[in-house]
């Protein structure tokens, strides 16, 4: 945490651009409204120039009428709904579960509600956030920002489950301790006149010093440094909604696992199993073929190769058990 700033009680993220890979998708959809409205934004920097205010209020002035402004709305809105997927910027994910446990995290953005948990969902961080706002529920972020911060419920997160804070006294976040992390200048000004604080992100659609002179406190240059800036030293820990560590298997949806894969590692277990089994030598294939006659375990037959004496001690006995168990 940066000297002299207070804790950060709540982040709220913009989407497009800060959390996902936003300037060829978006402009791939716009272009399309482009050429169909003739609105003369003809090349990919024109449209990033958009958002240094509302987007929606900076497309309303190339139209000729207000009645076509909200008709340009509705078909950009509509391409986003059914076409827009971008990918998470790399190294978001972890970030944005490191900060859930530390913090009530929102999403803001000028993109449409349906396209906004269709991302979230396919990245599985939707139950990492308390509270969602998009371009069609609320008209502009500093909307969205007020409305946030005086509802009494807002300092109530998510922990990465379904389900809301209930143990403990969550106050309405603090403007203070309530941080914007967003990749274009409009966003930083907003946010600064409604009272929060802001952190930029250099990879989208503005550049680190169109961030800084619009007044953002830091402007991140890799994901992992909003964490670094936010919690200071409690960036070190993980917390309830890190990513497991690379010991611990991730459990992937079933419809997702890779067919492949799966036959890849039996074909491991066998080739360990008959690599245990023959390194256990003549005696103990021996012995396990007379627990086996006597009944003590069920019918697996192990290669002989010559006599062996019997297990001389109970020992031997729990290990013949446990070769029982793996060859199974």
């Amino acid at each position: 945490m940066a000297p002299g700033l207070p804790p950060v009680q709540a982040v709220i993220f913009d989407l497009d651009g800060t959390l996902v890979q936003t300037r060829i998708a978006s402009w791939e959809i716009f272009e399309q409204v482009n050429r169909r409205y003739d609105l003369g934004v003809d090349e990919p920097e024109q449209y990033f120039d958009l958002f240094r205010g509302n987007v929606y209020e900076s497309i309303a002035k190339l139209c000729r009428t207000e009645a076509e402004a909200d008709e340009v709305k509705d078909a950009f809105l509509t391409l986003l709904r059914s076409d827009y997927t971008p990918p998470l910027v790399p190294g978001v994910s972890d970030v944005v579960r490191r900060l859930a446990s530390h913090a009530t995290l929102a999403v803001m953005s000028s993109n449409a509600m349906g396209v906004m948990r269709r991302v979230l969902t396919h990245n599985h961080l939707a139950f990492c956030f308390a509270h969602v706002f998009g371009g069609d529920v609320t008209p502009d972020k500093k909307t969205a920002i007020r409305t946030f911060l005086a509802d009494s419920g807002s300092g109530f997160g998510r922990r990465c489950a379904a389900d809301y804070d209930e143990a403990g006294d969550r106050p309405t976040p603090d403007p203070a301790g309530t941080v914007l992390v967003t990749d274009t200048a409009g966003d930083v000004r907003d946010a600064l006149e409604v009272g929060i604080r802001v952190v930029g992100v250099s990879w989208g659609m503005h550049s680190v010093e169109a961030l800084t002179a619009a007044g953002a406190e830091f402007v991140a240059l890799w994901p992992q440094e909003i964490v670094a800036h936010l919690l200071g030293d409690a960036a070190a820990a993980t917390g309830a909604c890190a990513v497991p560590s690379s010991s611990e298997p991730v459990r992937e949806p079933a419809d997702v696992i890779d067919e492949s894969l799966v036959a890849a590692a039996a074909r491991i277990r066998r080739e360990r199993r008959q690599q245990a089994a023959d390194g256990f030598g003549d005696r103990t294939r021996e012995a396990a073929d007379q627990q086996r006659d006597r009944g003590s375990w069920p019918e697996t037959r192990l290669p002989r190769s010559g006599p062996a004496p019997a297990p001389r001690h109970e020992s031997d006995g729990e290990l013949l058990r446990a070769l029982a168990r793996m060859m199974r």
